[in-house]
């Protein structure tokens, strides 16, 4: 009686949790409302099993219970019944299946005026192109992959050179308009997931799959990885906004062609030893640091990671933190360089002073710093050198009191909760694993090791 009784409330329970509960799916944005479609039938049909079952199954141990006097009837053979339960089971399934068929057909035919784009996935961070004014895109190759060509594009192909590339996780895409994103990934399987969109697909490495979809309402959804792709798989985040279409071809315009990046002029260090005068105040004549004037060593860190930190405190991704007192005197500094050739030309400048290391200040433990590192060195490098291809700073031989406190900054919301600041979040949730500001000290005094 017992028994029956608890699959019964665990019946109702179930039914009474499916339409009460307040999580579901996401307000769809995209024409795949045909996905939500198939996933209820399914619930259905798997609902209507389940209650069925149950209720058999608590029917029968109340009915057959056992009885002082009665034997239990053995009947090995019941055709009928085996066939009533083959009809209902096939029923079942076609019900479940024939719905996704009718689906997938749809899915895997792209409409012809579909714009294409291309999404690529790496180890921890999306990236877009789009076709230029031939409508085309270029070609693409695994040997041309390298710092100076993270896309992979083929130098010579002709159709590549008015490529738009989008080096941010921010995607914008037009409302009101079928998209086909061809999918490539140039390492380790990913997954193109936006939640509101209801369609995914795998990015395989050696492969270019593909998806598509209309986009129906404006907003800012969430991109997501859902293939575990590695140990920062959980950071693998990106933006996709949707907008109108004068707004989305404004926004391309802002990014350059693969032509326009391969023409870019390098900084000139000779122009840029005036500019770095307003630096040297504080980060030193060989911008070897100064803990007094909370100004880390610039000396020896990469030119990529330092454009980019000049450009977030010029465009206020950094530095505007009510908390960020010192993110709050660089900010007017960096506003001193009026464009990206002067960003270029100090930054120039910067790459030809003596890279000295910072002289060590955090005394901790460095057998537990090891420990921790070795999440810091999926990315950064197991000798803390930097990756650019990982968007990974150099830690080795930089100022130790100042990633302290950047680490701080991280986990307090100090820094990387900005908007416009791209790749912070994705420290944000790293620096996460750092239990106290003990761990954060440990692990730095470890950094410090790496001469």
């Amino acid at each position: 009686m017992v028994f029956a009784i608890a699959l019964v409330l665990l019946v109702v329970g179930s039914v009474l949790f499916h339409y009460l509960s307040p999580w579901y799916f996401t307000p769809i944005a995209s024409n795949w409302d045909t996905i939500d479609t198939t996933v209820t039938i399914t619930f259905w049909v798997c609902g209507f099993v389940f209650v069925a079952i149950n209720l058999f199954m608590a029917y029968c141990v109340l009915r057959y219970r056992h009885r002082r006097g009665t034997k239990a009837h053995y009947e090995p053979e019941n055709k009928q019944l085996e066939w009533a339960l083959i009809l209902a089971t096939t029923v079942g399934v076609v019900a479940m299946l024939a719905p996704g068929l009718f689906v997938w057909a749809k899915f895997v035919e792209v409409p012809k005026d579909a714009a294409v784009f291309e999404v690529m996935g790496k180890q921890w961070y999306w990236s877009f192109r789009f076709p230029g004014q031939d409508g085309v895109l270029g070609t693409v190759d695994a040997k041309y992959v390298s710092d100076e060509n993270p896309f992979g594009m083929n130098p010579d192909d002709p159709t590549g050179q008015d490529d738009v590339l989008i080096s941010s996780p921010e995607l914008h895409l037009p409302m009101g308009k079928p998209v086909k994103a061809l999918l490539r990934s140039i390492d380790v399987l990913h997954d193109f997931t936006v939640p509101q969109f209801r369609v995914k697909m795998d990015l395989v490495p050696g492969l270019v799959t593909y998806v598509w979809f209309t986009p129906i309402r404006t907003g800012k959804f969430d991109i997501l990885c859902e293939e575990l792709c590695g140990i920062a798989h959980f950071t693998m985040r990106g933006k996709v906004v949707v907008e109108e279409e004068d707004a989305f071809k404004a926004w391309l315009g802002n990014y350059p062609t693969f032509a326009q990046s391969k023409a870019r002029v390098a900084g000139d260090a000779a122009a840029g030893k005036p500019l770095y005068a307003v630096c040297a105040a504080c980060h030193g004549p060989q911008a070897e640091g100064n803990p007094a004037l909370n100004a880390p060593k610039l000396s020896g860190q990469g030119d990529w990671y330092l454009k980019r930190q000049l450009h977030n405190f010029k465009n206020g991704a950094r530095g505007t933190h009510e908390k960020d007192a010192f993110g709050k005197m660089m900010a007017p500094m960096a506003a001193t360089l009026a464009n990206d050739a002067a960003i270029d030309n100090v930054v120039a400048y910067i790459k030809t002073l003596p890279d000295n290391p910072a002289p060590p200040t955090v005394k901790m433990s460095t057998t537990k710093g090891h420990d921790l590192y070795e999440t810091c060195a999926a990315c950064h490098g197991a000798d803390g050198r930097g990756i650019q291809a990982t968007n990974a700073p150099r830690l080795k031989g930089m100022s130790d009191w100042y990633l302290v406190t950047q680490l701080k900054n991280f986990q307090q919301g100090i820094r990387g909760a900005h908007p416009k600041d791209m790749y912070g979040p994705q420290m944000v949730s790293m620096a996460g694993f750092l239990a106290d500001d003990k761990a954060i000290e440990d692990l730095v005094a470890y950094i410090d090791t790496f001469r």
